[in-house]
């Protein structure tokens, strides 16, 4: 070792120096990232836990400071923004697809989301009649994984304690959707796996519009064209299910008139999906929480988000826990309001007003609008209704408020999918809601 160094004993041997002035990094836990760990060695055909290595070593080299300056710079993007600059790169859609969009008084917006004519305004109640999705075995989707990129994602969530947790998600093969009809095929796959490959594609995508960039080498490698984006059983489409929650309160001396209360999130920063961005409540990836048969229906993951995001139950939170039960949407384990929802004919109303393909990462994403028109429940439990830790912020907009809500809507904090369902999930509110709904003209324009 002498020889090796060029120096001797002695110093081998003695304690390090230590600089004083250096800033002291705190130890990073990646503990929670084993299974993606696990899932990239066998992506990139490593050896055991040289992901884990990879990442470690990565993480000495990260400047926290850098990566929080950088989400400013993200966050300065608007939507709007994003939507044009994925449509000057896909062009023009062609075959009856196009971009969701709409005009509230002499303003239009754009979303990023691919969709059709038979696609929104759909108006469907998600019950066993109108609502099948059959669970299918499937080739693995994508093809190698971009290692580099990988590891530095890995690494940065580390570093700004993001939740990543492995669990099986829903990747979507085959979609059927029309008004009084949803239908669709899905496999499982691995969380890990979109969020080391198509859930890239975002993050790419602003730091190139934030920088004055041009090249997406992800991009042209996962999702080239449209006909890569509709190609569903041809590559790993995971997504969602989100939905505007609307409340019904009584009358009051001081808000006035009874209306529909209604709940947009301010998303996390510890999210990984439109952190930072505005969306419905609730938001959720479309996953199993224990039967991947029987939980595939989208009225599921809604009814799960509800307890999650809005009652308070974490043991229905597969970052936080719930492992153990067999059952966690067993009526014995309901909360308090779920349960009193459940207990009455039509006091909870869930539909399906649209579908589409968001372009920001390939995601599919199904709107809705749940409904609650009994406003004894505002009275009983509208202090139970709390955002949980996928949210900074819970704001409630009233249904009668025309300026608020036409100022919500040009609000370019949202995520685009948010956008998507809360201007459907309007539109269909303002047709079942009668004097409790007084909305700003919507107009949906296209695709």
């Amino acid at each position: 070792m002498e020889h090796i160094f060029g120096v001797g004993i002695g110093e081998l041997l003695s304690a390090p120096v230590v600089d004083e002035t250096a800033p002291v990094r705190a130890e990073v836990d990646v503990s929670s990232l084993g299974g993606a760990f696990d899932w990239l060695d066998a992506r990139a055909g490593w050896l055991p836990e040289s992901s884990q290595w990879e990442v470690t070593s990565r993480l000495a080299a990260v400047d926290t400071e850098v990566l929080h300056d950088r989400k400013v710079r993200r966050a300065r993007i608007g939507r709007a923004q994003l939507a044009r600059a994925l449509w000057d790169y896909y062009a023009d859609a062609g075959d009856g697809f196009g971009a969701y969009r709409g005009r509230y008084g002499d303003r239009e917006v754009i979303t990023s989301i691919l969709t059709r004519p038979g696609w929104v305004d759909l108006g469907t109640p998600l019950t066993p009649d109108t609502e099948r999705f059959e669970l299918v075995s499937a080739a693995e989707a994508g093809g190698d994984v971009d290692v580099r990129h990988a590891v530095d994602r890995l690494a940065e969530a580390a570093a700004l304690d993001v939740r990543m947790t492995d669990l099986p998600i829903y990747r979507l093969v085959e979609a059927d959707i029309e008004r009084g009809a949803i239908r669709g095929s899905v496999a499982t796959s691995m969380f890990s796996e979109y969020a080391l490959s198509m859930d890239l594609l975002e993050g790419e995508l602003v730091d190139a519009l934030a920088g004055g960039g041009r090249k997406l080498p992800l991009r042209d490698r996962f999702l080239p064209d449209l006909s890569a984006v509709l190609d569903l059983r041809g590559r790993l489409c995971a997504g969602g299910a989100l939905a505007l929650c609307a409340i019904a309160r009584p009358a009051d001396p001081y808000r006035g008139p009874a209306d529909f209360a209604l709940l947009v999130q301010e998303r996390s920063g510890t999210v990984l999906n439109a952190a930072g961005r505005l969306a419905v409540i609730p938001k959720a990836f479309h996953q199993p929480l224990k039967d991947a048969r029987a939980d595939s229906r989208i009225s599921t993951t809604l009814m799960r988000e509800l307890e999650e995001e809005l009652f308070g139950r974490d043991e229905v939170d597969g970052t936080v826990g719930g492992h153990r039960l067999a059952a966690p949407m067993h009526p014995s384990r309901l909360s308090e309001p779920m349960r009193w929802l459940m207990a009455g004919a039509g006091r909870l109303r869930m539909e399906c007003t649209g579908f589409g393909l968001n372009l920001v990462s390939g995601n599919y994403e199904f709107a809705g609008l749940v409904a609650i028109d009994d406003e004894e429940f505002w009275t009983r439990f509208g202090g139970h209704v709390e955002a949980n830790w996928e949210a900074v912020g819970l704001r409630v907009y009233s249904s009668l408020d025309t300026e608020q809500i036409g100022a919500l809507v040009a609000d370019e904090s949202w995520s685009n999918e948010g956008l998507f369902a809360f201007l459907l999930g309007l539109r269909r509110l303002g047709e079942l809601g009668g004097d409790r709904v007084r909305l700003p003209e919507l107009t949906a324009i296209g695709p």
